[in-house]
């Protein structure tokens, strides 16, 4: 049994009353009708004859709103029940008469022209509970949709997108042509001072191990005080030697290094060895224990990284994206330009979502329509409007009786 509202009950609790008060204006002019046989004189000709015409605009009337949902009196009169037997129709002219009277870009794009929708967004946006409304259903949507994806296929998808992207290349020719950028560009220089300090102190530091490699490799029958000296020569001029090489950006060291590193970026993206060289490198380290660890655990860590920003109010992330929606509000209502620009890309989305999506929006009306039960949505209409119809009824008798007093008067006078 069809389920009702209390406003639809309502509805049809009025709907009953009206239909009984249109059905009292019917009867009423029938009792006249017929009880005006019962009199002589002028004047009931008169009333006669308003009640005959208002019988008969009532039962027109009644007749007309009757056939819109239903055949009246069960019988098959033609061009009844119009509401069941052309829903169909009725669906297809209502879809076509959206999509080109509503749903055209002109109307479309200037609707939301004369709506403003940039400046109203920014003006609600920039106050800080509604960015941090916005800030709690993000974190909402984040954390529902981390928590329907399974780890195993979101860590495949990672392996196939990533990882298998980065091992699929060679890495020689753009690692080379990235080192030739960083040497022509002399960004290398940095590392090379580092290089060259950290040499020197290492030097001006194991005095000890340089004299104990130089005494282990001395011949056996070298005098030990020969070896001593020996090793503070070797000494004091490797300490010479590293001083220089840290304070003389042209040392021959420093530029044969240069040197070095030009022609190794030249080799990584022209010299096949080299090359292949660089894939071997490239396997060894994609197939270390602790790199291929590494992007095992990587989803399990951004998921959880995620999930503790998410559900955290006082996050790094929340409170940046907070202030994000802030900043982006205030420039929509402060800056003409870019409100104009949001604006413009609106319009331009609508127009070609109206424009290339039109059909598929009005057959959603369409299609919604077919799908419901023909004498269902007879009833569902006539209990929306079915209460101001009654009001057909009514005036048909009343406008009847008037029309029928009228022409009765006017044949009296006239003949």
């Amino acid at each position: 049994m069809e389920q009702l509202t209390a406003a639809d009950q309502r509805k049809r609790t009025d709907l009953r009353k009206m239909k009984l008060v249109a059905t009292s204006f019917l009867i009423g002019a029938t009792v006249i009708f017929f009880g005006t046989h019962a009199f002589e004189g002028a004047w009931v000709g008169y009333v006669r004859a308003a009640a005959e015409a208002g019988m008969v605009g009532a039962l027109a009337d009644w007749f007309a709103v009757t056939a819109l949902f239903r055949r009246p009196l069960g019988l098959p009169i033609p061009h009844t029940a119009i509401i069941p037997e052309r829903k169909n129709m009725f669906g297809q002219t209502l879809g076509d008469f959206v999509g080109v009277n509503f749903l055209s870009p002109e109307v479309v794009q200037d609707k939301l022209r004369r709506a403003g929708i940039a400046e109203r967004a920014g003006a609600w946006i920039k106050q800080p509970e509604n960015a941090e409304r916005i800030t709690n259903e993000l974190a909402n949507v984040i954390k529902g949709a981390i928590t329907v994806l399974k780890d195993e296929e979101v860590q495949a998808v990672v392996e196939q997108a990533i990882v298998k992207r980065v091992t699929a290349k060679p890495w020689g020719p753009p690692l080379g042509k990235l080192l030739g950028q960083v040497l022509t560009d002399g960004a290398h220089h940095k590392l090379v001072d580092l290089m060259c300090d950290r040499a020197y102190e290492w030097v001006r530091d194991n005095s000890d191990k340089v004299s104990l490699i130089v005494t282990d490799r001395a011949p056996t029958w070298s005098p030990k005080f020969v070896d001593a000296l020996l090793g503070d020569k070797v000494y004091n001029e490797l300490v010479n030697f590293a001083w220089a090489v840290k304070t003389d950006v042209n040392h021959p060291m420093r530029l044969a290094v240069d040197q070095f590193l030009i022609e190794f970026s030249t080799d990584m993206q022209t010299d096949p060895a080299t090359m292949q060289r660089a894939e071997q490198v490239k396997q060894q380290v994609i197939g270390h224990p602790d790199v291929q660890k590494l992007i095992s655990s990587a989803w399990g860590t951004a998921k959880k990284m995620l999930i503790d920003a998410a559900e955290d109010p006082s996050s790094e992330l929340r409170k940046r994206v907070t202030q994000g929606l802030i900043t982006l509000g205030t420039n929509l209502t402060d800056d003409l330009e870019l409100r104009a620009k949001v604006d413009g890309w609106l319009e331009q989305a609508a127009g070609y979502v109206v424009s290339n999506y039109r059909a598929e929006i009005t057959t959603l009306i369409t299609d919604t329509v077919e799908r419901w039960d023909a004498e269902e949505t007879s009833r569902k209409i006539e209990l929306q409007v079915g209460r101001d119809l009654q009001f057909i009824r009514i005036n048909g008798t009343v406008v009847g009786a008037l029309a029928g007093l009228v022409i009765y008067t006017v044949a009296n006078v006239l003949f």
